[in-house]
Protein backbone atom coordinates (compact mmCIF):
# COMPACT_ATOMS: atom_id res chain seq x y z
CA UNK A 1 0.00 0.00 0.00
CA UNK A 2 1.17 3.07 -1.42
CA UNK A 3 0.52 6.72 -2.36
CA UNK A 4 0.70 8.45 -5.55
CA UNK A 5 3.85 10.33 -4.34
CA UNK A 6 5.86 7.43 -4.25
CA UNK A 7 5.39 5.53 -6.91
CA UNK A 8 7.17 8.00 -9.47
CA UNK A 9 9.79 8.96 -7.33
CA UNK A 10 13.17 8.27 -5.74
CA UNK A 11 14.34 10.28 -2.45
CA UNK A 12 17.72 10.76 -2.04
CA UNK A 13 20.03 8.50 0.33
CA UNK A 14 22.02 9.27 2.81
CA UNK A 15 24.49 7.44 4.95
CA UNK A 16 24.13 5.43 8.30
CA UNK A 17 25.68 7.24 11.42
CA UNK A 18 28.80 4.98 12.38
CA UNK A 19 30.24 6.47 15.73
CA UNK A 20 29.85 9.68 17.62
CA UNK A 21 29.62 13.01 16.01
CA UNK A 22 28.77 16.43 17.54
CA UNK A 23 26.82 19.54 15.95
CA UNK A 24 25.68 22.99 16.77
CA UNK A 25 22.06 21.97 15.99
CA UNK A 26 20.65 18.20 15.94
CA UNK A 27 17.07 17.56 14.08
CA UNK A 28 15.68 13.98 15.23
CA UNK A 29 12.80 13.27 12.51
CA UNK A 30 13.43 13.40 8.68
CA UNK A 31 9.65 14.32 7.25
CA UNK A 32 9.13 17.42 5.70
CA UNK A 33 9.20 19.60 8.84
CA UNK A 34 12.47 18.22 9.83
CA UNK A 35 14.08 18.55 6.27
CA UNK A 36 12.56 22.13 6.09
CA UNK A 37 14.04 22.86 9.27
CA UNK A 38 17.37 21.37 7.67
CA UNK A 39 17.08 22.88 4.45
CA UNK A 40 17.08 26.66 6.28
CA UNK A 41 20.04 25.95 9.07
CA UNK A 42 21.82 25.12 6.21
CA UNK A 43 21.18 28.67 4.29
CA UNK A 44 22.08 30.49 7.39
CA UNK A 45 25.21 28.74 7.74
CA UNK A 46 24.34 27.08 11.29
CA UNK A 47 25.90 23.48 11.66
CA UNK A 48 23.37 21.07 11.57
CA UNK A 49 22.45 17.26 11.45
CA UNK A 50 19.18 15.73 10.71
CA UNK A 51 18.93 11.79 11.79
CA UNK A 52 16.21 9.55 10.62
CA UNK A 53 15.25 6.24 12.01
CA UNK A 54 14.32 4.82 8.82
CA UNK A 55 14.38 7.01 5.13
CA UNK A 56 13.36 10.33 5.05
CA UNK A 57 9.94 11.44 4.45
CA UNK A 58 8.34 7.34 4.77
CA UNK A 59 6.02 8.59 7.54
CA UNK A 60 3.26 10.89 7.15
CA UNK A 61 4.65 13.32 4.53
CA UNK A 62 4.37 10.63 2.01
CA UNK A 63 0.64 9.83 2.60
CA UNK A 64 -0.24 13.69 2.44
CA UNK A 65 -2.82 14.95 0.09
CA UNK A 66 -0.51 17.70 -0.53
CA UNK A 67 -2.59 20.90 0.05
CA UNK A 68 -1.32 24.05 0.78
CA UNK A 69 -3.55 26.24 2.48
CA UNK A 70 -4.18 28.86 5.12
CA UNK A 71 -7.47 27.75 5.50
CA UNK A 72 -7.86 25.06 8.25
CA UNK A 73 -11.54 23.97 8.27
CA UNK A 74 -13.37 26.95 9.63
CA UNK A 75 -11.19 27.82 12.20
CA UNK A 76 -10.92 31.61 11.93
CA UNK A 77 -14.45 31.12 13.92
CA UNK A 78 -13.30 29.32 16.38
CA UNK A 79 -9.97 31.18 17.30
CA UNK A 80 -11.96 34.39 17.25
CA UNK A 81 -14.04 33.30 19.84
CA UNK A 82 -11.76 31.57 22.10
CA UNK A 83 -8.59 33.33 21.69
CA UNK A 84 -9.44 36.84 19.92
CA UNK A 85 -9.05 39.04 17.15
CA UNK A 86 -4.94 39.41 17.29
CA UNK A 87 -4.17 35.88 17.90
CA UNK A 88 -7.10 35.11 15.00
CA UNK A 89 -4.84 37.31 12.64
CA UNK A 90 -1.78 36.33 13.68
CA UNK A 91 -2.55 32.71 12.71
CA UNK A 92 -3.96 33.63 9.32
CA UNK A 93 -0.68 35.69 8.49
CA UNK A 94 1.78 33.22 9.63
CA UNK A 95 0.15 30.65 7.92
CA UNK A 96 -0.32 32.85 4.35
CA UNK A 97 3.61 33.43 4.78
CA UNK A 98 4.34 30.03 4.83
CA UNK A 99 1.86 29.42 1.72
CA UNK A 100 4.06 32.22 0.18
CA UNK A 101 7.17 30.48 1.10
CA UNK A 102 6.08 27.20 -0.31
CA UNK A 103 5.56 29.48 -3.88
CA UNK A 104 9.14 31.21 -3.80
CA UNK A 105 11.09 28.30 -3.62
CA UNK A 106 8.68 26.17 -6.10
CA UNK A 107 9.79 28.36 -8.59
CA UNK A 108 12.83 26.82 -8.42
CA UNK A 109 11.54 23.28 -8.07
CA UNK A 110 9.88 20.77 -10.92
CA UNK A 111 7.25 19.79 -8.00
CA UNK A 112 3.68 20.31 -9.92
CA UNK A 113 2.61 23.07 -7.67
CA UNK A 114 -0.19 24.63 -8.88
CA UNK A 115 -2.48 27.41 -7.45
CA UNK A 116 -5.86 26.57 -6.76
CA UNK A 117 -8.59 27.38 -4.85
CA UNK A 118 -9.63 25.69 -2.01
CA UNK A 119 -13.24 25.28 -0.41
CA UNK A 120 -14.39 24.31 2.52
CA UNK A 121 -18.26 23.41 2.23
CA UNK A 122 -20.50 21.88 4.75
CA UNK A 123 -23.30 19.30 3.86
CA UNK A 124 -26.16 20.91 6.21
CA UNK A 125 -24.78 23.59 8.35
CA UNK A 126 -24.96 26.85 6.31
CA UNK A 127 -24.79 28.78 9.76
CA UNK A 128 -21.33 27.48 10.66
CA UNK A 129 -20.30 28.58 6.77
CA UNK A 130 -21.69 32.31 7.79
CA UNK A 131 -20.23 32.60 11.20
CA UNK A 132 -16.76 31.77 9.33
CA UNK A 133 -17.94 34.86 6.45
CA UNK A 134 -18.34 37.02 9.47
CA UNK A 135 -15.48 36.16 11.24
CA UNK A 136 -13.06 36.72 8.41
CA UNK A 137 -14.65 40.05 7.58
CA UNK A 138 -13.62 40.62 11.44
CA UNK A 139 -9.93 39.63 11.09
CA UNK A 140 -9.74 41.10 7.35
CA UNK A 141 -9.25 38.64 5.50
CA UNK A 142 -11.88 38.46 2.38
CA UNK A 143 -12.93 35.06 1.18
CA UNK A 144 -15.98 33.91 -1.20
CA UNK A 145 -19.18 32.56 -0.41
CA UNK A 146 -20.21 30.27 -2.88
CA UNK A 147 -23.82 28.50 -3.06
CA UNK A 148 -23.01 26.07 -5.25
CA UNK A 149 -20.03 23.66 -5.63
CA UNK A 150 -18.42 21.40 -8.52
CA UNK A 151 -18.87 18.89 -5.98
CA UNK A 152 -21.87 15.92 -7.13
CA UNK A 153 -23.34 16.29 -3.32
CA UNK A 154 -25.83 18.51 -2.11
CA UNK A 155 -24.01 20.78 -0.07
CA UNK A 156 -25.29 23.87 1.98
CA UNK A 157 -22.41 26.19 0.35
CA UNK A 158 -18.50 26.97 0.82
CA UNK A 159 -16.07 29.60 2.27
CA UNK A 160 -13.56 30.33 -0.76
CA UNK A 161 -9.92 31.37 0.04
CA UNK A 162 -8.59 32.04 -3.72
CA UNK A 163 -5.07 31.20 -4.49
CA UNK A 164 -4.24 28.38 -2.71
CA UNK A 165 -2.05 25.39 -3.65
CA UNK A 166 -0.96 21.77 -3.88
CA UNK A 167 2.01 20.02 -5.24
CA UNK A 168 3.74 16.88 -5.18
CA UNK A 169 5.24 16.71 -1.82
CA UNK A 170 7.88 14.19 -2.74
CA UNK A 171 9.48 16.02 -6.10
CA UNK A 172 9.88 19.18 -3.60
CA UNK A 173 11.63 17.32 -0.93
CA UNK A 174 13.62 15.58 -3.78
CA UNK A 175 15.05 19.12 -4.45
CA UNK A 176 14.92 20.37 -0.57
CA UNK A 177 17.12 17.39 0.87
CA UNK A 178 19.41 17.64 -1.79
CA UNK A 179 23.39 17.72 -0.26
CA UNK A 180 21.58 18.13 3.34
CA UNK A 181 23.60 16.89 6.64
CA UNK A 182 21.27 14.07 6.53
CA UNK A 183 21.92 10.19 8.42
CA UNK A 184 19.53 7.45 7.41
CA UNK A 185 18.36 4.57 8.89
CA UNK A 186 20.03 6.14 12.28
CA UNK A 187 17.38 5.10 15.43
CA UNK A 188 17.34 7.44 18.03
CA UNK A 189 16.87 5.12 21.14
CA UNK A 190 17.18 7.69 23.93
CA UNK A 191 18.71 11.07 24.79
CA UNK A 192 21.23 11.86 27.55
CA UNK A 193 20.81 15.41 28.40
CA UNK A 194 21.65 16.56 25.02
CA UNK A 195 23.18 13.36 23.44
CA UNK A 196 21.25 11.23 20.83
CA UNK A 197 22.29 7.87 21.73
CA UNK A 198 21.95 5.69 18.34
CA UNK A 199 22.84 1.47 17.51
CA UNK A 200 26.27 2.51 15.99
CA UNK A 201 27.16 5.96 17.45
CA UNK A 202 26.16 8.89 19.42
CA UNK A 203 25.24 12.45 18.15
CA UNK A 204 25.87 15.31 20.90
CA UNK A 205 24.97 19.10 20.12
CA UNK A 206 24.47 22.22 21.58
CA UNK A 207 20.08 22.83 20.95
CA UNK A 208 17.98 19.53 19.78
CA UNK A 209 15.31 19.88 17.52
CA UNK A 210 12.29 17.11 17.59
CA UNK A 211 10.10 16.91 14.61
CA UNK A 212 9.00 13.23 15.14
CA UNK A 213 5.44 13.85 14.22
CA UNK A 214 4.49 13.14 18.00
CA UNK A 215 7.27 14.01 20.05
CA UNK A 216 8.46 10.92 21.76
CA UNK A 217 10.31 12.70 25.05
CA UNK A 218 7.80 11.63 27.61
CA UNK A 219 9.49 13.90 30.47
CA UNK A 220 9.19 17.09 29.20
CA UNK A 221 6.00 19.20 27.77
CA UNK A 222 2.75 16.27 28.77
CA UNK A 223 2.43 16.21 25.09
CA UNK A 224 0.59 12.97 26.13
CA UNK A 225 -2.08 14.99 27.33
CA UNK A 226 -2.28 17.83 24.74
CA UNK A 227 -2.30 15.77 21.01
CA UNK A 228 -4.15 12.68 20.31
CA UNK A 229 -4.07 11.15 16.73
CA UNK A 230 -6.70 10.79 13.97
CA UNK A 231 -6.66 8.28 10.94
CA UNK A 232 -8.00 9.22 7.31
CA UNK A 233 -7.94 6.99 3.99
CA UNK A 234 -7.48 7.98 0.49
CA UNK A 235 -8.48 6.49 -2.76
CA UNK A 236 -6.60 7.85 -6.31
CA UNK A 237 -9.25 7.11 -8.74
CA UNK A 238 -8.66 7.02 -12.49
CA UNK A 239 -11.96 8.16 -14.76
CA UNK A 240 -13.74 10.30 -12.00
CA UNK A 241 -14.52 14.16 -12.52
CA UNK A 242 -12.11 16.50 -12.87
CA UNK A 243 -12.93 19.47 -10.25
CA UNK A 244 -11.06 22.44 -10.56
CA UNK A 245 -9.69 23.46 -6.83
CA UNK A 246 -9.66 21.63 -3.31
CA UNK A 247 -12.41 20.63 -1.30
CA UNK A 248 -12.42 19.62 1.74
CA UNK A 249 -15.74 18.93 4.42
CA UNK A 250 -15.61 21.37 7.80
CA UNK A 251 -16.81 18.17 9.10
CA UNK A 252 -13.20 15.97 10.36
CA UNK A 253 -14.93 12.86 9.72
CA UNK A 254 -16.57 14.31 6.02
CA UNK A 255 -14.61 13.93 2.38
CA UNK A 256 -12.13 15.67 0.51
CA UNK A 257 -10.93 16.42 -2.75
CA UNK A 258 -8.75 17.55 -4.69
CA UNK A 259 -6.90 16.13 -8.60
CA UNK A 260 -3.55 15.15 -9.27
CA UNK A 261 -2.93 15.09 -13.17
CA UNK A 262 -5.75 13.24 -14.59
CA UNK A 263 -6.68 11.35 -11.40
CA UNK A 264 -8.87 12.81 -8.38
CA UNK A 265 -7.94 11.68 -4.83
CA UNK A 266 -10.64 11.49 -2.78
CA UNK A 267 -10.30 11.44 1.20
CA UNK A 268 -12.01 10.67 4.40
CA UNK A 269 -13.46 7.94 6.08
CA UNK A 270 -11.61 9.42 9.02
CA UNK A 271 -11.67 7.94 13.26
CA UNK A 272 -9.97 8.64 16.00
CA UNK A 273 -6.87 6.15 15.92
CA UNK A 274 -7.75 3.06 17.92
CA UNK A 275 -11.82 3.34 16.86
CA UNK A 276 -13.76 2.36 14.73
CA UNK A 277 -14.07 4.36 11.42
CA UNK A 278 -15.17 4.25 7.63
CA UNK A 279 -12.02 3.96 5.99
CA UNK A 280 -11.64 2.68 2.59
CA UNK A 281 -14.98 1.20 2.53
CA UNK A 282 -16.96 4.39 3.04
CA UNK A 283 -14.67 5.80 0.19
CA UNK A 284 -15.52 2.77 -2.10
CA UNK A 285 -19.04 3.00 -1.68
CA UNK A 286 -18.97 6.83 -2.48
CA UNK A 287 -17.16 6.44 -5.68
CA UNK A 288 -19.12 3.71 -6.82
CA UNK A 289 -22.14 5.76 -6.07
CA UNK A 290 -20.94 8.78 -7.83
CA UNK A 291 -17.85 7.75 -9.87
CA UNK A 292 -19.17 4.56 -11.44
CA UNK A 293 -16.97 4.64 -14.18
CA UNK A 294 -13.97 5.39 -11.77
CA UNK A 295 -11.13 3.15 -11.21
CA UNK A 296 -9.20 2.89 -8.37
CA UNK A 297 -5.34 3.19 -8.94
CA UNK A 298 -3.99 3.35 -5.37
CA UNK A 299 -4.97 3.90 -2.26
CA UNK A 300 -3.09 4.82 1.56
CA UNK A 301 -3.98 5.95 4.99
CA UNK A 302 -2.94 9.04 6.50
CA UNK A 303 -2.41 9.86 10.09
CA UNK A 304 -2.48 13.45 11.96
CA UNK A 305 -1.65 15.03 15.44
CA UNK A 306 -4.24 16.69 16.70
CA UNK A 307 -4.19 19.58 19.46
CA UNK A 308 -5.92 20.98 22.16
CA UNK A 309 -7.07 23.80 20.45
CA UNK A 310 -6.51 23.37 16.40
CA UNK A 311 -3.20 25.40 16.40
CA UNK A 312 0.30 23.35 16.32
CA UNK A 313 3.07 23.38 18.94
CA UNK A 314 5.71 24.74 18.00
CA UNK A 315 8.81 26.27 20.15
CA UNK A 316 10.75 25.58 23.38
CA UNK A 317 10.01 21.50 23.90
CA UNK A 318 8.58 22.76 27.21
CA UNK A 319 9.27 26.23 29.62
CA UNK A 320 12.11 24.27 30.66
CA UNK A 321 13.72 23.53 28.42
CA UNK A 322 15.88 26.34 26.98
CA UNK A 323 17.78 24.08 24.14
CA UNK A 324 15.09 21.51 23.46
CA UNK A 325 12.37 22.47 20.60
CA UNK A 326 9.50 20.97 19.00
CA UNK A 327 7.24 20.90 16.20
CA UNK A 328 3.62 18.77 16.61
CA UNK A 329 -0.02 18.85 16.16
CA UNK A 330 -0.60 20.36 12.21
CA UNK A 331 -4.10 19.38 12.99
CA UNK A 332 -4.58 17.78 9.09
CA UNK A 333 -2.78 20.77 7.58
CA UNK A 334 0.73 19.36 7.48
CA UNK A 335 2.21 21.17 4.74
CA UNK A 336 1.61 24.59 5.50
CA UNK A 337 2.36 23.56 9.42
CA UNK A 338 5.99 22.10 8.27
CA UNK A 339 6.45 25.35 6.26
CA UNK A 340 5.45 27.18 9.70
CA UNK A 341 7.30 25.19 11.47
CA UNK A 342 10.67 25.17 10.06
CA UNK A 343 10.13 29.15 9.75
CA UNK A 344 9.89 29.60 13.41
CA UNK A 345 12.28 27.10 14.80
CA UNK A 346 15.25 27.85 12.31
CA UNK A 347 14.51 31.68 13.85
CA UNK A 348 14.49 30.59 17.23
CA UNK A 349 17.76 28.34 17.03
CA UNK A 350 19.81 31.52 15.80
CA UNK A 351 17.47 33.59 18.22
CA UNK A 352 16.49 35.88 15.92
CA UNK A 353 13.01 37.62 17.02
CA UNK A 354 9.75 35.81 15.06
CA UNK A 355 6.57 38.08 15.44
CA UNK A 356 4.13 34.92 15.77
CA UNK A 357 6.14 32.63 18.01
CA UNK A 358 3.86 33.22 20.93
CA UNK A 359 0.92 31.62 20.19
CA UNK A 360 2.25 28.95 18.67
CA UNK A 361 4.22 28.08 21.80
CA UNK A 362 4.25 24.65 23.56
CA UNK A 363 3.77 25.91 27.26
CA UNK A 364 0.31 28.08 26.48
CA UNK A 365 -2.44 26.70 28.26
CA UNK A 366 -3.81 23.00 28.27
CA UNK A 367 -7.17 24.23 29.40
CA UNK A 368 -9.64 23.55 26.48
CA UNK A 369 -12.44 20.83 26.51
CA UNK A 370 -10.00 18.09 24.27
CA UNK A 371 -8.14 18.24 27.57
CA UNK A 372 -10.97 15.99 29.36
CA UNK A 373 -11.58 14.09 25.97
CA UNK A 374 -7.91 13.20 25.99
CA UNK A 375 -7.63 11.99 29.97
CA UNK A 376 -11.11 10.33 29.56
CA UNK A 377 -9.57 8.09 26.50
CA UNK A 378 -6.37 7.87 28.33
CA UNK A 379 -8.28 6.34 31.47
CA UNK A 380 -10.73 3.91 29.78
CA UNK A 381 -8.09 2.36 27.87
CA UNK A 382 -5.49 1.83 30.77
CA UNK A 383 -8.18 0.16 32.34
CA UNK A 384 -9.34 -1.98 29.46
CA UNK A 385 -8.11 -5.68 28.78
CA UNK A 386 -6.03 -6.50 25.59
CA UNK A 387 -3.08 -8.83 25.85
CA UNK A 388 -1.44 -6.14 23.93
CA UNK A 389 -0.27 -3.13 25.61
CA UNK A 390 1.34 -0.15 24.11
CA UNK A 391 4.99 0.03 25.57
CA UNK A 392 4.15 3.93 25.44
CA UNK A 393 2.67 4.55 28.46
CA UNK A 394 0.55 0.98 28.67
CA UNK A 395 -2.45 1.64 27.03
CA UNK A 396 -4.63 -1.04 25.60
CA UNK A 397 -4.02 -1.83 21.87
CA UNK A 398 -7.27 -2.20 19.27
CA UNK A 399 -7.12 -4.36 16.29
CA UNK A 400 -7.23 -2.60 13.60
CA UNK A 401 -8.77 -4.87 10.43
CA UNK A 402 -8.90 -2.34 7.99
CA UNK A 403 -4.99 -1.55 7.76
CA UNK A 404 -4.08 -5.18 10.14
CA UNK A 405 -2.79 -3.23 12.97
CA UNK A 406 -2.56 -2.89 16.66
CA UNK A 407 -3.33 0.88 17.30
CA UNK A 408 -3.41 2.83 20.48
CA UNK A 409 -6.95 5.07 21.12
CA UNK A 410 -4.49 7.27 24.35
CA UNK A 411 -2.06 8.16 22.10
CA UNK A 412 -1.91 7.18 18.73
CA UNK A 413 1.00 4.46 18.15
CA UNK A 414 0.75 1.84 16.24
CA UNK A 415 2.07 -1.97 15.59
CA UNK A 416 2.33 -4.46 12.95
CA UNK A 417 1.37 -7.94 13.56
CA UNK A 418 5.11 -8.58 14.06
CA UNK A 419 5.23 -5.44 16.56
CA UNK A 420 7.15 -3.22 14.35
CA UNK A 421 6.25 0.48 15.58
CA UNK A 422 4.26 2.21 12.64
CA UNK A 423 3.83 5.20 13.61
CA UNK A 424 4.96 6.81 17.11
CA UNK A 425 4.72 8.12 19.89
CA UNK A 426 6.27 4.60 21.04
CA UNK A 427 9.79 4.74 20.47
CA UNK A 428 11.14 1.94 18.17
CA UNK A 429 11.93 0.49 14.97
Amino acid sequence: MGSIWQKNVQLPSFPKLNGDVKTDVLIIGGGIAGILTAYFLKQSGVDCILAEKRRICSGTTGYTTAKITFQHGLIYHKLLKNEGLETSQKYLHANRCALEKYAGLCKKIDCDYERKNNYVYSIDDRGALEQEMSALAKIGFTAQFCENTALPIQTAGAVMFPDQAQFHPLKFICAAAEGLPVYENTFVKEMRGNTAVTDQGSITAKTVIVTTHFPFINKHGSYFLKLYQHRSYVLALKNARTLDGMYVDENRTGLSFRNYKDLLLLGGGGHRTGKKGGNWMELRNFAQRYYPAAREVCHWAAQDCMSLDDMPYIGHYSSRTAQLFTAAGFNKWGMTGAMLSAMLLSDMVQEKKNEYADIFSPSRSILKPQLFVNSLEAAVNLVSFSRRRCPHLGCALHWNSAEHSWDCACHGSRFSEERRVLDNPANGK
